[in-house]
């Protein structure tokens, strides 16, 4: 776990730049607290910083590996001579979790290891490889390897994009960095904020498009996407997407299929040489991860797993039931721990500093997200680092088996937009009267939408529904999903700490997308079939317990200092957002303590409250950035980027 920058540059000496090298690097100083390292030479930087987590020793970045005749190359790499002879360097940020395999079939071509690292299993399988590396990881990852002979540069990013990785074009230098903050550290690389990423912020935010970034001509690499960067340009291609297939096993068959993959899954994700422990919310897919990982520790002779769980101040007392979070989650976690007598943590925050955290959590993200949902959960990471350095969460599990409630509800199956974010007017209303008439946002999204739906396959076989709900969790996987997956990944690394995610490994993913919606949703429950599989091993309340998304806060402390701090910069003439914002709609939002914002902003949980806090990122943001604000049509600008 780490964090990776780097520039390349055919038309200079780049070795020339090593301050600029640092620089970037220094950036990304909470990614990766405890070491950094350097490679530069004429045409190519790169820089690394490490969150130990495997190999101490054998593990240190960039790592450079000499390749020559003398050890055999996968024959599928056509474009690998017999006489290649060159120095591949590697800057990597993220885990693989089949690294046995590949160690075995590596040894078996000539390979030799120096170490157990993950990193040099992944450097010698892309000597190996080639291209096609891609093909062969399952693991969470972003990485870059130049290759000296070539003079090129090759990066890629996991099946699901749970790690970052952003790049840019300047002055004939190609930059990319795992966070956004570390590209504006490369000498004339603009902050510009056009019509394109003025819909994004609010008619997408805090969700984004793929591949794009509210920052114009600031990129990310697609999920499941390499590049190759070299004299003649860059190169994208996509490796892997989920393939609409028939299912062809029978109910018994499909339900130990299912929980081999799971247990599979997790287990893989529990090597670590630091201290490891699992999030717990006695929740179903919490609790599925921390049986098998118990079990996992009992069966190696390991002390008793560690688990983590979160909650505030006041809450049980401030606790209000709704058809989003329907019970609160202490007794569920007292039962899992008692269960399976794990060393159980409570951390307790104090409602306040969710709020006090909000600027934090916009600086992880390099844009406002999803307020105190995220400043929670980076509070929660730096509260547990202390005593762990990795954690694995149950987050991921309703996107793959349909447990959200747009899978269920007519009015958000029928909205004919994003289910999560259906309420467009009342965004659209958020704008300045000036702004609003040059951008739409509806069209914008409706855009995407389109363009997104334009993507899945379906087959002739499919039913209705099936076809229906392959829609939705295309959806739901490729923008809501990531959105999450972002929000883990920024707000842990930001505390030098690591999540992992076994529901997003891309096998269960591609095998539960083509169950039948029928068998999926068993018994007309949300992840039914899930939850049939679990009570194998799961108390029964637990597989019963209707779903509770992630704990937010309860405690009307919360809403009164939001408003308070909206107030303050509604009330400062100097205060950016104000020229974004409609004055009088904001206001009308205040004095009504959020419920003029009848529906929630984004998801299940931003709601009246979240969407000031989000709003007052917004200013953090603009005024820590200091974008310039470059207002075009915004289809000029759509069709412009396309």
């Amino acid at each position: 776990m780490c964090g990776i920058v780097g520039f390349v540059n055919y038309k200079q000496d780049v070795s020339r730049f090593r301050n600029i090298l640092i620089n970037m690097n220094n950036t990304l100083v909470r990614r990766g607290p405890d070491e950094d390292g350097y490679y530069i030479r004429k045409h190519i930087a790169l820089a690394h910083k490490r969150l130990i987590v495997i190999d101490p020793e054998g593990g240190k970045q960039p790592m450079v590996e000499s390749c020559s005749k003398s050890i055999p190359l996968q024959k599928e790499n056509s474009d690998m001579v017999i006489n290649y002879n060159s120095n591949f360097v590697i800057s990597y940020n993220g885990q693989i979790y089949n690294t046995d395999e590949l160690r075995k079939t590596l040894e078996e071509n000539g390979f030799t290891f120096n170490g157990h690292c993950d990193t040099e299993i992944l450097l010698k399988s892309y000597i190996f490889y080639g291209k096609n590396v891609v093909k062969h990881l399952n693991g969470i990852y972003a990485f870059a390897i130049w290759d000296s002979q070539k003079e090129e540069l090759f990066m890629a990013r996991d099946h699901f994009g749970v790690k970052p990785l952003f790049y840019t074009m300047q002055s004939n230098s190609f930059i990319f960095a795992s966070e956004i903050k570390a590209i504006f550290q490369y000498p004339g690389v603009e902050k510009i904020l056009d019509s394109q990423g003025l819909s994004e912020l609010f008619g997408i935010g805090p969700a984004h498009t793929p591949g794009t970034t509210i920052f114009n001509n600031i990129f990310e690499l697609k999920p499941a996407h390499y590049a190759i960067f070299n004299r003649y340009g860059l190169h994208i291609e996509k490796y892997w997407s989920l393939k609409s297939l028939p299912h062809e096993e029978n109910f018994n068959q499909t339900c130990e299929h299912l929980e081999y993959l799971l247990k599979d899954s997790i287990t893989r994700q529990l090597v670590s040489d630091v201290p490891l422990c699992t999030f717990l919310s006695g929740g179903l897919d919490s609790s599925i991860i921390t049986k098998f990982a118990s079990d996992y520790c009992k069966d190696n002779n390991l002390p008793p797993l560690d688990t983590y769980s979160i909650d505030y101040v006041d809450n049980d007392k401030n606790f209000v039931k709704s058809d989003f979070q329907p019970n609160s989650d202490n007794y569920y976690i007292n039962l899992m721990v008692s269960t399976l007598h794990t060393n159980h943590h409570s951390i307790i925050l104090d409602t306040p500093e969710l709020a006090d955290n909000l600027y934090d959590a916009m600086l992880a993200r390099d844009m406002p997200g999803m307020a105190d949902v995220d400043s929670s959960l980076l509070l929660f990471c730096k509260n547990v680092k202390p005593t762990a350095t990795v954690s694995l969460t149950g987050e991921c599990a309703d996107e793959i088996f349909g447990g959200y409630p747009w899978f269920f509800r007519d009015d958000a199956l029928n909205s004919g937009t994003f289910p999560w974010s259906i309420a467009i007017n009342e965004r659209q209303t958020l704008l300045n009267p000036s702004i609003s008439k040059k951008i739409n946002l509806k069209e914008y999204i409706d855009f995407r939408y389109n363009e997104s739906l334009s993507n899945v396959e379906i087959l002739d076989s499919d039913s209705a529904e099936t076809t229906e709900k392959r829609k939705i969790s295309y959806l739901t996987l490729n923008w809501f999903m990531q959105t999450l997956l972002d929000r883990s990944d920024r707000m842990s690394m930001y505390n030098g700490f690591e999540l992992r995610v076994p529901f997003c490994d891309y096998r269960l993913a591609q095998y539960v997308w083509n169950i039948p919606w029928e068998m999926k949703a068993l018994n007309g429950r949300e992840k039914g079939l899930l939850r049939y599989i679990s009570r194998k091993f799961l108390p029964i309340e637990i597989v019963d317990r209707k779903k509770s998304p992630y704990p937010k806060t309860h405690n009307p402390t919360y809403l009164a200092k939001v408003k308070s701090m909206l107030t303050d910069i509604m009330s400062n003439p100097k205060a950016p957002i104000n020229y974004l914002l409609n004055r009088e709609d904001i206001l009308n939002i205040l004095e009504t303590d959020g419920k003029a914002f009848s529906r929630p902003w984004f998801g299940q949980l931003m709601t009246g409250p979240q969407l000031m806090a989000y709003l007052c990122q917004v200013n953090m943001w603009l005024e820590k950035y200091q974008p310039k604000i470059n207002l075009k049509n915004i289809l000029e600008v759509v069709n412009h980027n396309l």
